[in-house]
């Protein structure tokens, strides 16, 4: 039990205003990356209309549709990564992150949609008997070859700084523009193959695989989504802050100690925690003594999770048998 705790314990910049730290220095670097990510889009889905103009290639016709989702995507992940940064306010109380949820949602649901209409583009060429007729070979070789080559940087960088500042909508740009990248791989196969063969059907079945693989990663950003906005449990995070707690608890335990816990409650909006918790702590105890106790243990959980924001609830132990509330043995 503690006994002795003074105003050194709780560490002074704790957060228990409702907002969340980080903010003011890392909106410049991520909007800058958003701005970057729309403008390379831009040029990438430019150099692939070429190349399809020139070739005619239904598989590359598919890899730039996808590119117009990413352009689509790219600029409405600027507006949500302004949004997300705002502070809590009286309107938003638990901030404006879930935005990158909703961010992640519309760029499934774009590429969804995108892989629907390149199968309903092939299909309808199928049940007309239209031939595909490929031509400027070695022209669009060479334009999808820089376009992966500009998709695949782009894209790691995007989900490397995503990963880093629990940034969704980086992240999830991040991964849809690499997975670009390997869809431009196929293509780039394909027109090979046609080059060397001759053979034109080639060119329809590279345009349903990407098709077919770009519909799994929309409905694959569509469910993380739809996880975020429906505060699903992450599981990691729930065994970390167990962790925490249960370090706290029982004679065992390191300091601040208390009693128990439970009522453990967490969510996540966009890339800010918010979790809550009610302690039990000895019955004796001052309502500074418990405040104290509670902020230190908040402070700890905040570290933990970066930018979050945890508020404990407490409660006085009602167990007989706890030896927390036992007051020590005289000497």
């Amino acid at each position: 039990m503690i006994h002795n705790l003074g105003p050194a314990t709780i560490p002074t910049m704790a957060l228990t205003d409702g907002t969340v730290g980080r903010r003011s220095y890392l909106r410049g670097p991520e909007l800058r990356w958003a701005i970057l990510s729309l403008v390379a889009s831009i040029i990438i889905l430019a150099i692939k209309l070429i190349a399809y103009y020139l070739t005619g290639s239904q598989a590359v016709f598919s890899d730039a549709l996808e590119n117009m989702a990413n352009v689509l995507t790219a600029a409405f992940a600027v507006y949500a990564i302004r949004l997300a940064h705002r502070p809590a306010d009286a309107d938003h109380p638990y901030g404006h992150g879930k935005i990158e949820f909703f961010s992640a949602g519309l760029e499934g649901s774009m590429v969804l949609l995108a892989s629907l209409y390149i199968f309903g583009k092939v299909a309808v060429s199928i049940l007309k008997h239209q031939e595909p007729v490929i031509h400027e070979l070695d022209t669009g070789l060479l334009l999808m070859t820089v376009a992966l080559v500009g998709n695949a940087a782009l894209g790691f960088s995007l989900w490397f700084r995503g990963r880093k500042n629990h940034a969704l909508t980086l992240e999830a740009g991040g991964i849809h523009l690499m997975v670009d990248a390997l869809d431009s791989v196929a293509v780039l196969v394909a027109i090979a193959i046609v080059r060397a063969t001759g053979w034109e059907w080639v060119d329809t079945i590279a345009a349903l695989a990407v098709a077919g693989y770009i519909a799994l990663l929309g409905l694959r950003l569509i469910k993380r989504s739809a996880a975020g906005l429906m505060d699903e449990q992450d599981p990691r995070q729930r065994r970390l802050l167990q962790e925490i707690l249960d370090s706290h608890t029982g004679p065992a335990g390191k300091d601040p100690r208390i009693c128990s816990y439970h009522k453990l409650r967490y969510r996540q909006s966009g890339r800010n925690s918010w979790v809550d918790f009610h302690i039990l702590v000895p019955r004796q105890w001052n309502i500074d003594q418990a405040h104290r106790i509670a902020s230190a243990i908040e402070y700890e959980i905040e570290l933990a999770l970066g930018e979050a924001n945890a508020t404990a609830h407490v409660e006085p132990c009602e167990d007989p048998k706890c030896t927390e509330c036992r007051p020590p043995a005289p000497v």
